[in-house]
Order: structure tokens, then sequence, then C-alpha cells
């Protein structure tokens, strides 16, 4: 008797693409409005907030929370995973060079993906000089320590030099042109268009390869203009706010986040450092790697991991050269 062939098991149907018409609840004009707002998949529609949506989409917000309901029962958002799968897909995070060895060893290998990287430190400290070296490292290509991506770079305190940029691209063999082109560069001038240039990068990352977004420096609008002891919770309300959704940008895009934050001097303390970032618990949750920066003697800096999930407490020296961030 002849063996019974085998028989190869069908393969699945792939999975239809749902449109947000498809969503209970959503029709065109309500689809187009949620679209505007930047809404235009199901995983940003089922993270987002009734609050957001409903004023997003002109709807009410028992409409909106049907409508983020229906988006996370087709995203199939909520279920739970094994630790094992949280492990396997951590390894397919990115990690940027810094071009420094030891604060690269520092932060478990460079700068992570899908987190937020504080460095805070007083004037000097080397800052923006990282945030700068960052924006150039992580166009490189993987094998080199990059990430072949592109920079949004939120500007604050008008610190952004292009001719730093340039030099520090000519050290590391790319074209300074084509590392300008792929840094792009906003000058917020208040809290709110802080907090709105981040919707702008979301539609940047929809057609470009945005990796890095770098807001130089964080609080500095938040402090000027949220001043005195009544305005701190209004202050720390829209600054967490703002950190969430840069969290979210570093989900969504599979991007770092990298933060600069300024520090403020303590006067009742008497031994030891007296200064201390800005933003307080609000910040330092929020923030994935936490690291101070203090100068030493020039062209040295020290950095100091503070605050991580799941690094040791450490130092690293740095020196700021003309090529950039070094050993």
């Amino acid at each position: 008797m002849p063996a019974k062939a085998a028989t190869r098991p069908a393969e699945p149907e792939p999975k239809k693409e749902i449109a947000l018409e498809d969503l209970d609840g959503v029709g065109p004009t309500t689809a187009q409005k949620l679209r505007d707002a930047g809404f235009t998949d199901l995983m940003e529609l089922a993270v987002a907030s009734p609050g957001d949506v409903a004023e997003a989409a002109e709807i009410g917000t028992q409409i909106a929370q049907h409508i983020i309901a229906s988006a996370r029962r087709e995203a199939d958002v909520g279920s739970f995973e094994s630790g094992v799968t949280v492990l396997e897909r951590r390894k397919k995070l990115g990690r940027i060079t810094t071009y420094a060895k030891s604060l690269d060893e520092l932060l478990g290998g460079g700068v992570e993906t899908q987190a937020i990287t504080e460095f805070a430190g007083e004037f000097g400290s080397g800052k923006t000089q990282i945030a700068h070296q960052l924006a150039v490292s992580v166009q490189l290509p993987v094998d080199q320590g990059g990430l072949s991506g592109e920079t949004v770079y939120i500007d604050t305190e008008s610190t952004f030099r292009p001719e730093r940029i340039v030099s520090m691209a000519t050290a590391v063999g790319l074209d300074p042109d084509v590392a300008l082109g792929h840094i792009h560069v906003a000058r917020a001038f208040n809290s709110s268009h802080q907090m709105l240039l981040v919707a702008k990068a979301q539609e940047l990352a929809r057609v470009k390869p945005i990796r890095v977004i770098v807001v130089d420096s964080l609080t500095a609008h938040f402090r000027s203009e949220y001043a005195g002891r009544a305005e701190l919770a209004p202050r720390q309300q829209h600054l967490n706010k703002h950190l969430h959704e840069l969290l979210r940008f570093a989900d969504m895009y599979n991007a770092s986040v990298i933060v600069t934050n300024q520090v403020s001097a303590r006067p009742d303390i008497m031994f030891g450092d007296p200064t201390r970032p800005i933003g307080g618990n609000i910040v330092a949750h929020a923030s994935t790697y936490r690291i101070y920066l203090r100068k030493s003697k020039p062209p040295r800096r020290i950095a100091r991991l503070i605050d991580s999930p799941n690094l040791p407490e450490g130092e690293a020296v740095f020196s700021v050269t003309p090529d950039g961030i070094r050993e």
C-alpha cells in the first residue's frame, strides 16, 4: 500500500488591515479628524487618552472611550506576555554610540532606543555636546554604532550649532552636508510650542527614519514660565504630559529620546554637591536612564549614572574634543 503523502498544513491567512473607519463609532468625518490630529493607525489610537481623542475628533468623552476600546481590541493591546517574550523583544532594541567607550559601557552599550535618557548638569558640563554627538552617531550604520537614522532636534535655548555638527561628522567620515540634512531642527519659543513640536515630530517620523529626538533643554521654558510655588502643580502636570508624549514617540518609532536638564542649587546642603536636576519626581520617574554630568580638568567630564532600571550605579570619564565626545 503506497505511503500516504504528507499534507502541508495550510498557511494562515494574512490578517486583514483594519482602517480607522472600520472601528465602532468612527465614520469618514471622524476618521479624518483623527488623522489630522496625528492618530493615523490603530496603535496610536489604542494608547491615547480619551480626553485627547475627544478633543481631536470633537466628540464626547464616552464616545472616545468606546472608540479607544475598539482600537485596543483590534490591535490586541493589553494582553499579557511571558518574560521570555519581553527578553527577546528587548534584544531587538537599538543602541547608539557616544564615541566614548567608558560612557557607552556605563549605559550598557550605548544610548538605548525606546527609552528616555536624561543628561543633567550645570553649564559647561557637556550636555549639549553629547546631544550633538548622538545626532551625528545615529546616522552611522549599525555595525559602526549607529542606526542609519535621522534626528529631530528641539532647541529651547538656541544652543544648536551646525558648525559643531560639521566637525563631528567629518571626524567620523560622514559628509557634513548630508549629516546636517538628516538633522531636523526646530526652535521652541515656549513650553506650549515645545510640546506641539513633539506632535510635529510624529508627523515627520511617518515619512523619515527618525531614530533620535533631542530636547535641549527639557525644563528651561517650564522653569521660566511657571514661577513660584503656586505654579508648581500646573508646571508638573504639563511637564508630565510632555514626557509621556516623548516616551510614546520612543515606543512607536523605536527611537531614543535624549533630554538635557538644568540643575538648581540647594543652599541647605553644607557638604557635597549642592545641585540637583530640575523637575523633581516627575522627571525622575519618567526618565529611563539618568546621567549626572560634572566638570573635571578640561577637556574631561565625569558622568555618573544615578538611576536605571537594570544597570548598576557607576561613573565614567570622557573628553569633549574638537572632533566630538571621545574617551
